[in-house]
């Protein structure tokens, strides 16, 4: 459930979030029953990044999500927008991952820069996700990767709306005990209720100049990973 880099609402969400950042981890794992640890294994393996690789995995947090890359002999970047999370980040042993503030509609990277892109539950939380998912073609090498793991629906309507009532009363109550701030947890639950489903998201993806859009579903659509690449020759 990594932070977003750029929230669609006013205010300081980064210091928002840098009030949570050294419980942020454990409150993942508590409220996903688990589930984030089998979600960072499916997305490590759709990145598949080997020796020799960079990854860039935006909306990283703590860089939780980022150490995963690094196993085979790859090197990952972590970047987020809020300073808190990197700096609790930063402080755990990471060989391999470097941490770097960022906004995800103004990446501080150049062009062809990373052989694969990955955001965890944090596209949705942008401003302007088009905008988003160009930056991260900009930096994404020719025939190069990008993997997105968000929150999104449930088949059916009666299904995924008790889903969303779920979310919307047990999310903020829990983190709030946990963690002393129910703000941050009570905006996630409205997010994923107005985030758009499964295929509409691919075809956001393809619009902003991916190609070979896919995704299935993680945990029966309580997440799901969209899978794409950057054509070969394609002009930027």
């Amino acid at each position: 459930m990594a932070r977003a880099q750029l929230d669609k609402r006013p205010g300081d969400v980064s210091a928002m979030f840098d009030k949570v950042a050294e419980r942020y981890d454990l409150l993942n794992d508590t409220l996903s029953l688990g589930q984030d640890r089998l979600w960072r294994r499916a997305v490590a393996r759709a990145v598949d990044a080997g020796p020799g690789g960079v990854v860039l995995d935006l909306a990283a947090g703590t860089g939780t999500s980022s150490r995963s890359f690094t196993g085979a002999g790859a090197r990952a970047v972590a970047c987020d927008f809020s300073i808190g999370m990197l700096t609790v980040g930063a402080r755990k042993p990471a060989p391999g991952v470097r941490f770097v503030a960022g906004d995800a509609l103004e990446l501080p990277f150049g062009s062809e820069s990373f052989d694969a892109v990955t955001i965890s539950f944090g596209l949705r939380n942008v401003a302007d996700t088009g905008r988003a998912l160009a930056e991260m073609l900009r930096v994404t090498r020719p025939g190069g990767r990008l993997v997105v793991c968000e929150f999104s629906h449930l088949p059916g309507r009666g299904l995924d709306a008790l889903y969303q009532r779920y979310l919307a009363a047990a999310l903020p109550a829990v983190a709030g005990r946990l963690s002393g701030n129910a703000e941050a947890y009570d905006y996630l639950a409205e997010s994923i209720r107005d985030w758009p489903g499964q295929r509409e998201l691919a075809r956001q993806i393809g619009a902003a100049g991916w190609s070979a859009v896919r995704w299935r579903n993680l945990t029966l659509g309580v997440v799901a990973l969209h899978i794409a690449s950057r054509r070969r020759g394609a002009p930027q």
